[in-house]
């Protein structure tokens, strides 16, 4: 198994875990640590990173979304935005187009047909607002 597989495997196992959180109503931490088997540790620092920064990323996200209030949203695709936000917030290490290809391979895999055209359009605005993307235009929320 190569490196990219593992923290992709980490990505979805952290989806799985948010999507668990939010679906219950409690704080990922809670998901995280009701797990019976210990979690690797990207899983565990990408859960942990989402959870501290909820707020933050929570506004970034409606900042982007036009017309769609994050309690409208498909569930995964909330669960999917936060943690690519989370990476584009925190992990400079990761190219942001490792994050926007992970992050709308998991939508289309997990939630429906048009999902991966709108996490990848938040995310790259959400990228250029941080300054993480050449193009820089950052006028229009994305439908």
């Amino acid at each position: 198994m190569s490196i990219g597989d593992e923290r992709s495997e980490a990505r979805e196992r952290t989806l799985n875990l948010l999507y668990e959180a939010a679906s219950r109503s409690v704080d990922p931490l809670e998901a995280l640590a009701g797990q019976v088997i210990d979690v690797d540790p990207l899983t565990d620092a990408l859960v942990r990173g989402v959870a501290d920064g909820l707020e933050r990323i929570d506004q970034l996200i409606a900042g982007r979304a036009k017309d769609w209030s994050l309690d409208r949203m498909p569930l995964v695709d909330l669960c999917v935005m936060r943690l690519g936000v989370y990476e584009l917030l925190e992990r400079d290490d990761v190219p942001v187009a490792v994050i926007l290809d992970e992050a709308v391979e998991l939508a289309q895999r997990f939630s429906t047909e048009s999902s991966g055209r709108f996490v990848n359009g938040v995310l790259a605005a959400i990228a250029r607002d941080l300054g993480r993307l050449a193009d820089t235009r950052t006028d229009e929320p994305v439908e």
